[in-house]
């Protein structure tokens, strides 16, 4: 694994087709219980500092 930079930030990827998809997403992970217990494990550990989100667009086609 490379050393250089910041050894706490963790990237997900995620590509949707519109926006109409990534919102069906979000209701469905929200509805999800694995996505619950996992929310419920950060809320009681708090294990993570921030979570930022950041829009991109895929240079390839």
């Amino acid at each position: 694994m490379p050393h250089e930079g910041a050894s706490n930030i963790a990237l997900a990827l995620f590509s949707f087709p519109s926006l109409a998809e990534y919102e069906s997403y979000r209701i469905k992970a929200a509805q999800d219980s694995e996505c619950q217990a996992a929310m419920d494990y950060y809320n009681q550990t708090k294990c993570f500092l921030s979570f930022e989100r950041s829009f991109m667009r895929p240079i390839f086609k």
